[in-house]
């Protein structure tokens, strides 16, 4: 599936490009308030939501959404998982969780620059490729909150069925919407 907004060329309204951000950025919110409370990094949908939107909208309009979702929560809204009460703003980011949220933001243009073309399976290998990105990232910043020996045990581990499961799901989805759009032409 090209990216959702693949009919947009790049000299087409910049409301529509901001409009089709703020959305994606209005969707990983809510990807990041449906949460299992776990500490020190919550189980939630963020990783369906980013994955979905940086996949369907491309690298572009993916990283600009998840860049405007994490500028929105840099200036202290409360978009992030389990805020206000863990906190807000950029005492947020430099917390436990900042190496995710770094990792998807590098993984969302990831996904949108190798989701970009057909195919499920393509889709899907992008997927796994930002959520290595992802991984990468975020055990790396958690490594200054966790022991050592325990980091997989709380930073990884819990999370991989679940993260295979949401790229299963994601890829499902938007295989769906390329079919209701081929319809629709």
């Amino acid at each position: 599936m090209t990216s959702l907004t693949s009919s947009l060329s790049r000299s087409g309204p910049l409301w529509r490009g901001l409009a089709f951000a703020l959305c994606g950025a209005a969707l990983i919110t809510l990807g990041a308030k449906v949460q299992i409370p776990f500490w020190p990094v919550p189980m939630t949908l963020h990783t369906l939501a980013v994955f979905l939107v940086a996949a369907a909208l491309g690298s572009r309009l993916g990283l600009a959404a998840m860049a405007a979702y994490l500028g929105a929560g840099a200036i202290g809204l409360p978009v992030f998982s389990g805020a206000p009460e863990r906190g807000i703003g950029l005492a947020y980011l430099a917390g436990p969780t900042g190496g995710y949220l770094a990792g998807y933001l590098v993984a969302a243009g990831l996904i949108g620059w190798l989701a970009a073309g057909r195919g499920w399976m393509r889709r899907a290998l992008a997927m796994l490729a930002g959520l290595a990105v992802v991984y990468a990232a975020g055990l790396a910043w958690l490594a200054f909150f966790v022991p050592g020996p325990k980091l997989l045990a709380v930073g990884l581990v819990p999370f991989l069925p679940g993260d295979l499961v949401k790229i299963a799901l994601a890829t499902t989805l938007l295989s769906g919407l390329n079919r209701l759009k081929g319809r629709a032409q």
